[in-house]
């Protein structure tokens, strides 16, 4: 088991400037990884700030954390930017940045800017664009005529430090979702609620591990991550998630919880070991 936060970038904390002070204090005290919200959340009123940059400004302030965004909306981005953007980042940290994605969760973030909303346009981006990326960051030269997305004989430079390329996650608990996830390197889900109760149990764990594990031919090195909230003696609680099959805990982190100096000491407690 390794042990992460995740931040909810929104609100107080869309100052990149706390999200900084968080994973500073984070790598002090023992946690593996930064994990960021990626969405546009001012486009439903809500203050937020940009995980790329953000999670660049983390990279600059650490050496060892994992760093990555919880998940991108892929199909609201324009994949050859996301593979420039990614690969930055993997330069920048020397090899720290694992990629996540999904559908995104907030219709009104592609609403409110005329794109498509509809979960099957978004699902046939996604697919065609997590392919791109694919490709991109394996280096070479690429070409891709699909639906959504042309990519006429471009390879990709500088590559990412990461090698044969950047991990691939994916979000969601539908099951095109968990099938989509099988045939990446990793899997991560929302685990709690706004209240700090824990909404996928063990049990519940188990069952999605199981799902992933029926479309793979192995489960070694593949990755389970779940947001969650926890104190530092809660050693037992991520125990029984460890034996559902779980290999990242992230420590949700958001202002529903508390105040900025509130998640800061909860940070500097270290994991729940």
């Amino acid at each position: 088991m390794r042990f992460g936060i995740y931040v909810a970038i929104l609100g107080d904390l869309a100052d990149p400037r706390k999200t900084v002070q968080l994973a500073r204090t984070a790598e002090a005290a023992g946690w593996e990884a930064l994990f960021v919200w990626d969405h546009l959340a001012f486009a439903w009123g809500t203050p937020s700030a940009d995980a790329w940059v953000t999670l660049s400004a983390a990279a600059t302030v650490t050496e060892r954390l994992l760093l990555g965004p919880a998940v991108t909306p892929l199909p609201r981005r324009r994949p050859a930017i996301v593979a420039q953007t990614v690969a930055t980042l993997d330069l920048l940290s020397s090899g720290r940045v694992v990629f996540t994605a999904g559908l995104g969760g907030m219709a009104a973030e592609y609403a409110a800017f005329g794109e498509d909303v509809s979960a099957k346009t978004r699902a046939a981006r996604l697919d065609e664009g997590l392919s791109i990326l694919d490709r991109l960051w394996r280096g070479g030269p690429v070409t891709h005529a699909g639906k959504h997305y042309t990519v006429d004989g471009v390879t990709l430079a500088p590559l990412p430090v990461t090698r044969p390329r950047v991990p691939i996650w994916i979000g969601g608990y539908a099951p095109a979702a968990l099938r989509r996830a099988a045939a990446w390197d990793g899997w991560v889900g929302g685990g709690d609620d706004e209240q700090g109760r824990m909404t996928t149990t063990p049990e519940k764990l188990h069952d999605i591990v199981r799902e992933i594990g029926r479309h793979r031919p192995t489960m070694a090195g593949y990755e389970i991550a779940l947001s969650g909230v926890s104190t530092p003696a809660d050693g037992a609680l991520v125990s029984a998630y460890a034996d559902a099959g779980l290999t990242w805990w992230l420590e949700h982190l958001h202002g529903f919880r508390g105040d900025f100096d509130a998640l800061l000491d909860r940070v500097a407690a270290g994991p729940p070991r």
